[in-house]
């Protein structure tokens, strides 16, 4: 989806059409969930502090965001989706992969399928979709942004290799800014320079990840469109609009964070023995305390117990501006829990 909770604010409120919207909060310690179209055109991007958007856009028009009526948007396109195939693979309430090889429709042409699907969207919200479409997930992801907004690009087999080797290796899927920099410092700045790297060099400056990116700018991405995807973790944070020095205000945030969690915990159908506690400080440091626990746990309670031992581990070394818990060595991995169905829920954060 194009900018996809900003370009629902300005659907349900015309007067916003057409202007520069920004999804967050407009504190000085807001931050910018999403941006429409509008004002992405004075560098506003997710992420960014609220007041670096104001400088950049005196008139950023600021909307709080609204996660229901996301869900609710999102659950209908979502639909649309399996009217064409039950191999949907959800990144996010905005974006999701489809396997249309075999498809409900019959239709052979991928590309065809996806704009009946973005036009079929169009007229059920009022909103506009891209589309990647290419031989796999990798490929498919990149070919999404290149026509956007309101497009789509399809990357036939035979143009693979040319797409990937002339395109910026800051736009490969899964390079990030840090990544790029040193990309740049190795002489790396698009896939024909990545190709001519062997597969030792590469493992040698980026370990692990050397061996994705030998294979995936020649086309190999093996990764299958997988309808259920196993969480892996779950948290919940809040930035304050003041700092906190005294650790019995933090226990009182954090006891409103524990209990978001609970309530996340609960609609997962999940449980946890991996608890983590995040700290950013004022100076923007940021710290995580961690511990495993013999026993799962899902209350409040038993949370906050052991979230209190983590922040009296040691003494803060400034005041707080944001705190948060995490929940990860869920019960919902194989082998932890037979035959339990696996949920997937976006998580929603104030701003």
């Amino acid at each position: 989806m194009d900018a996809f909770y900003a370009s629902v604010e300005q659907l349900d409120n015309p007067e916003l059409r057409g202007k520069p919207v920004a999804v967050g909060g407009s504190s000085k310690r807001g931050v910018v969930s999403a941006a429409s179209y509008e004002a992405r055109k004075f560098g506003i991007r997710s992420a960014m502090s609220s007041v670096i958007a104001l400088q950049n856009c005196p008139e950023l028009i600021f909307v709080k965001s609204n996660f229901k009526r996301y869900h609710e948007v999102s659950d209908q396109i979502r639909k649309i989706f399996h009217e064409y195939t039950d191999l949907v693979e959800p990144l996010s309430l905005d974006e999701a992969y489809l396997d249309v090889t075999e498809n409900k429709k019959g239709n052979p042409s991928a590309t065809l399928i996806a704009e009946e699907i973005r036009k079929k969207i169009k007229e059920k919200t009022g909103l506009n979709a891209s589309a990647g479409i290419s031989i796999n997930k990798f490929i498919a992801k990149i070919a999404s942004d290149i026509n956007k907004p309101n497009g789509q690009k399809t990357v036939t087999p035979d143009e693979v290799l040319d797409f990937l080797e002339n395109l910026e290796i800051k736009k490969f899927y899964g390079v990030g800014k840090v990544t790029v920099k040193k990309m740049y410092r190795l002489g790396i700045f698009t896939g024909k320079d990545l190709k001519q790297k062997s597969k030792e060099f590469l493992e040698e400056h980026f370990s692990k990840s050397g061996h994705y990116y030998y294979h995936v700018v020649r086309g190999e991405h093996r990764s299958e469109v997988k309808p259920s995807r196993t969480r892996k973790s779950l948290a919940a944070e809040r930035t304050f609009s003041e700092n906190i020095t005294s650790e019995i205000f933090m226990l009182e945030r954090l006891e409103n964070i524990a209990e978001e969690v609970e309530r996340r915990l609960k609609k997962s159908k999940v449980a946890a023995k991996t608890i983590t506690l995040k700290i950013k400080y004022s100076d923007f440091t940021l710290q995580t305390r961690s511990k495993t626990l013999p026993l799962y746990i899902s209350s409040k309670e038993l949370i906050l117990e052991n979230v209190k031992e983590l922040l009296f581990q040691e003494s803060m070394k400034n005041s707080v501006r944001l705190l948060g818990i995490s929940l990860s060595n869920l019960n919902n991995e194989k082998g932890k829990t037979p035959k339990k169905k696996s949920v997937s829920v976006q998580l929603q954060f104030d701003f």
